[in-house]
């Protein structure tokens, strides 16, 4: 009997567990969502020539970028010395993570002051002068803006905190608890601790999505809305282009501050608002965040210079296209889209459905975006076993798919993950993950974001150059005297040359920066090979794009070739056949 009840037991736990691991590991179709929006969009705003419809954009972490002043710390005078190197790659929109006055307890993204910029970095006049020096290359800068919550050092807490009469009282989110414990159950984005801290002047919680010391602000507060738009006028009035909208859809929580109920989802699905247990139906995307971004957009639209805002958002493409403003497109610009920022199959198959799936969700007018790194992910060629002509295959479909590709620094020249342990890291986040099993590190989304951040390597000397003193913030990744800019420049053959050859032709081509896409079907193509056309009304251009190891024989006549060649790795044409060698890329013009 005992062994039949321990059987019994041990098939309802394997069922429980398969059941688990499925119901995690699963997903919507997104074509079903898809079919559901509008796919007829007119503009309240903008137009088909607008230019951030066809930029490409740069991003620098500006703490590890370029040290001008010895103490082991990027600042602005290091961009500014830079950017005749980012110029002459074709980037022409920069993005700048948080430089403001700030703690640098989440290293920027914990605001001080929204006006005033940290030490470490420069002072206003540095900034203004990045901004014109920006300009004078023809280029644009787009600035990172937290509006969901400030650093607790903010002069706005400090006095919000200090009693619960004062005239900021209610500036962020606060909120009596429940006898000795906090107001609701909503955890914090690590999951592992309650989103309330408790303050004891006010002998209340505040709120704070991420980490105990960024509390959120109160944006229904119409005196906070008030003060957030105009400091985002003080910074477009200095000649600022637009913004970067960190954690956009987190800005506004439920005004009851309803549980959140449980799920047994444990990994993220934002689609459906679900991840570590919770489906956060109450503080997260809620419904006033889109009209907030509408309003904002107004902000940008009141200058005659064009401005635009991308947004960091989660969620279902429903929830992005509410973001844009559905049928109007009157909210945000852009926003980001992270399905390949977080995981992709380096497969032509994997690619082809996400341009199929793009195309449909986002339609022209809208531009969708692709990008594969950031200063919170792995770097690409970690993500591609470390071979240099995967990441030359995917830095071409960034640069020539429709939409408006975003480059991390550093990845042009093909940098590392650096390889700093969660014990030694500076990333607040990592010290939550420090005392789980390593096993569990290794096998799960968690990541020491210190191993994106490490100094941009610019040559094989000291420190990579990054710095004329001693010490760095971080340690330099291992691989520096092999992978850096100098180097690069080089070689003639390297990835860098082949970043500045396809966005100096998708810069040259109307059809890489605004024409349509179409899909080469799959039957006229060996396997996997990606092909699609650009075309505008100029030209029209075809791309093959080689995922396989394998050499691929091509039917020219088919494609309609022979055609001029614009460029190609390890491709070449006898007017018959096309040999696409492994992981080759061609690139011509149809006649």
């Amino acid at each position: 009997m005992i062994k039949k009840l321990l059987l019994s037991l041990v098939v309802i736990i394997l069922v429980f567990i398969s059941w688990f691991t499925w119901y995690n590991l699963k997903s919507d179709d997104p074509m079903t969502v898809i079919t559901e929006l509008p796919s007829d969009v007119q503009p309240k705003y903008d137009s088909s020539d607008d230019w951030w419809k066809s930029t490409t954009v740069y991003q620098i972490y500006p703490r590890s970028y370029y040290d001008s002043d010895g103490d082991g710390i990027g600042d602005l005078a290091g961009i500014i010395q830079k950017l005749d190197y980012i110029d002459s790659i074709g980037f022409e929109t920069i993005w700048i993570s948080p430089f403001f006055q700030s703690p640098q307890e989440d290293h920027g993204y914990d605001i001080a002051n929204f006006r005033e910029i940290d030490p470490e970095y420069g002072d206003l006049e540095l900034a203004d002068s990045l901004i014109a020096e920006v300009h004078r290359r023809d280029m644009r800068i787009v600035f990172d803006m937290v509006l969901n919550h400030t650093s607790d050092q903010h002069e706005w807490f400090l006095e919000s905190k200090s009693s619960r009469d004062n005239p900021k009282s209610d500036w962020y989110v606060w909120r009596d608890g429940k006898k000795d414990a906090p107001p609701n159950n909503w955890k914090n984005i690590v999951g592992q601790e309650s989103a309330w801290k408790y303050n004891e002047a006010r002998d209340q919680w505040y709120y704070a999505a991420f980490l105990p010391f960024q509390p959120d602000l109160n944006m229904r507060n119409p005196e906070v809305k008030a003060a957030v738009f105009d400091m985002a006028r003080f910074w477009l009035d200095r000649g600022v282009d637009g913004f970067r909208l960190d954690i956009f859809n987190f800005i506004f929580e439920d005004e009851q501050l309803r549980d959140n109920p449980f799920t047994f989802r444990y990994l993220p699905d934002f689609d459906n608002r679900k991840w570590l247990f919770r489906n956060h139906l109450y503080n997260f995307h809620q419904p006033e965040v889109i009209a907030y971004a509408k309003e904002l957009r107004k902000v940008l639209e009141d200058y005659q210079e064009e401005k635009f805002m991308v947004g960091e958002v989660f969620g279902s493409h429903h929830h992005m296209r509410e973001l844009l403003g559905m049928e109007s497109h009157d909210g945000l610009n852009l926003v980001f889209l992270f399905d390949i920022v977080e995981e992709f199959e380096f497969s032509a198959d994997f690619f082809r459905s996400k341009l199929s799936e793009f195309e449909a969700a986002y339609p022209k007018p809208l531009a969708p975006t692709y990008v594969f790194g950031n200063h919170d992910q792995p770097r690409i060629l970690s993500r591609v076993n470390n071979d240099p002509e995967k990441h030359e295959v995917l830095a071409t479909f960034q640069y020539t798919a429709r939409g408006v590709p975003f480059t991390y620094m550093g990845e042009e020249i093909g940098m590392h993950s650096g390889d700093i342990p969660f014990e030694e890291a500076q990333d607040p986040l990592a010290s939550y993950w420090v005392d789980l099993p390593e096993l569990i590190r290794e096998n799960s989304p968690i990541f020491n974001r210190d191993n994106c951040r490490t100094p941009m390597q610019w040559n094989s000397e000291a420190n990579a150059g990054f710095t004329t003193g001693p010490d760095t913030w971080l340690p330099v990744e291992k691989h520096y005297k092999e992978i850096n800019v100098a180097k690069s420049e080089a070689d003639r053959s390297s990835l860098l040359h082949l970043y500045r050859d396809i966005i100096h032709l998708r810069n040259s081509h109307p059809a890489l920066q605004t024409g349509d896409l179409e899909l080469i079907t799959e039957d006229a193509l060996p396997d996997n090979i990606l092909a699609y056309h650009r075309q505008s009304p100029e030209e029209k251009l075809l791309i093959l794009l080689n995922f396989s190891e394998k050499e691929a024989l091509i039917d020219a006549q088919r494609l309609n070739l022979p055609s001029e060649t614009l460029y190609a790795r390890r491709a070449q044409s006898d007017g018959k056949n096309l040999t696409l060698g492994g992981f080759g890329i061609a690139i011509y013009r149809l006649p």
